[in-house]
């Protein structure tokens, strides 16, 4: 039985992809293998979003080529968001490549991996919608938590975005296919959904010809099993009343918003494409706040976009300062090809970018210290994620904390704990963006 690893870089969107060839492939017969050095087939599913993300990906791909002759690897497949936007680009330029896939011929990976271990190497496309979303998965992380994702492809068509390119359009899977996927994810398992889609409050409009996502979430609060229900990538214009107050209401909907702003100026916003203006996202922030009791709202932002002048950067980290948002992300603009602000006048200096990142950052670290120390002498509940040898205690995440993202809650407890069970820990300290605890028995 030929044996398949496979890495999976960038986006939650794209570990579901993988998730979903791990099935086929498991079901077609290979066995999977978290080894690289043991596998026939190396597997690198890609993401191709930015410019930092390209260059991860270009590594694994070639740390994964050296097992072509230090271990057994008889085929290198590249598969993900790199293989459909640069296509046939990727082998003639990194000949260690044997085949790429794009993402309209997922469903096809066993028919790749069997042809490339006969010798026949040809790199396989098809249509963005040929990308098959209800295909069952094999889990790459921990039994405990997964993604749903609930639809692909944006239609938002931020400036800046190469996604609508390497994704298409938006292609919303229906509610009955959704639930039904929750239902066998929390029938293995899953206590913690995360819900992600390119921008999940305009799931269902494009087959229900309105947003959707309240009536989906109703629905995936009634399945049992799941006891904590998180949904990322809400954008800003589309959060309604109903929204938050469904949010505040449903105890297994957990009172969290990630909500990627990315800039502030009237203008900037503008020329990404995007709506708003300081006074209507601070609107939005307070009427969260108003009506979700102490909910943990998270955003992203982009510094250095073409044509940011100094007082518009300020007029961002002045925003930052006077809002004080419980999570914050922040990344230098990175001119994609095939994008409008690419093509921009007024490219702003690359070192400009990550100074003006850097700033925003630190403010953040001090805005975070003292929203952590807040916390001091609360009881939160957390998720156990594993425990830790070296500093011998436990640690997870609480509903403050995204998967992968946020910080970590370590603690200490005096009985053996079970990994993925929920416990409540009294909070004593804090370190940088964790906090420090003690289980209540």
């Amino acid at each position: 039985m030929a044996k398949v690893s496979m890495v999976s870089l960038g986006c939650p969107k794209n570990q579901v992809d993988a998730e979903m060839m791990l099935y086929l492939l498991k079901e077609g017969g290979f066995e999977l293998s978290s080894e690289e050095a043991e596998a026939d087939v190396i597997i690198i599913n890609t993401c191709g979003f930015i410019e930092e993300a390209k260059k991860e990906a270009i590594e694994n791909i070639l740390e994964a080529a050296q097992y072509k002759t230090s271990g057994k690897c008889k085929a290198l497949i590249v598969t993900g968001c790199l293989a459909e936007r640069y296509k046939d680009d990727v082998t003639a330029e990194i000949p260690e490549v044997d085949v790429c896939v794009g993402i309209g011929k997922n469903s096809e990976i066993v028919d790749v991996v069997n042809d490339a271990l006969n010798g026949k190497l040809q790199n396989r496309y098809g249509e963005k919608t040929e990308l098959d979303l209800n295909i069952p998965r094999i889990l790459g992380g921990m039994p405990f938590t997964a993604y749903l994702k609930i639809a692909d492809g944006c239609d938002n068509c931020c400036t800046y975005c190469a996604i609508p390119k390497i994704r298409g359009r938006m292609r919303s899977r229906t509610i009955e296919e959704c639930v039904e996927e929750a239902r066998r994810l929390a029938a293995g398992g899953v206590k913690e959904l995360t819900v992600v889609a390119q921008d999940t409050t305009a799931y269902g409009t494009d087959i229900y010809g309105e947003p959707k996502l309240c009536e989906l979430l109703e629905k995936l609060c009634r399945i049992d099993g799941l006891h904590w229900i998180r949904t990322l990538y809400t954008y800003p214009e589309r959060i309604t009343d109903g929204l938050l107050e469904l949010i505040n209401r449903e105890p297994k909907l957990v009172k969290y918003l990630d909500i990627p702003i990315q800039h502030v100026n009237q203008d900037i916003l503008k020329r990404m494409n995007r709506k708003g203006n300081a006074a209507s996202i601070r609107a939005l922030i307070e009427r969260i706040r108003q009506k979700v009791d102490g909910v943990t709202i998270r955003t992203t932002l982009i510094t250095g976009f073409p044509g940011e002048t100094d007082e518009q950067f300020t007029e961002l980290h002045e925003f930052i300062k006077d809002v004080r948002f419980d999570r914050l992300g922040c990344f230098p603009y990175s001119a994609e090809e095939d994008t409008i602000a690419a093509t921009m006048p007024d490219q702003i200096d690359e070192q400009v970018k990550i100074d003006r990142m850097e700033h925003i950052m630190e403010t953040q670290m001090t805005i975070s210290a003292e929203k952590n120390a807040e916390k001091n002498g609360r009881t939160v509940e957390v998720l156990i994620e594993g425990y830790d040898d070296y500093v011998k205690c436990y640690f997870g995440r609480s509903e403050s904390d995204a998967p992968e993202i946020d910080g970590k809650v370590f603690f200490t407890a005096l009985r053996p704990l079970k990994i993925g069970d929920f416990v409540k820990v009294n909070i004593f300290d804090t370190i940088e963006y964790d906090l420090l605890g003690e289980m209540i028995e």
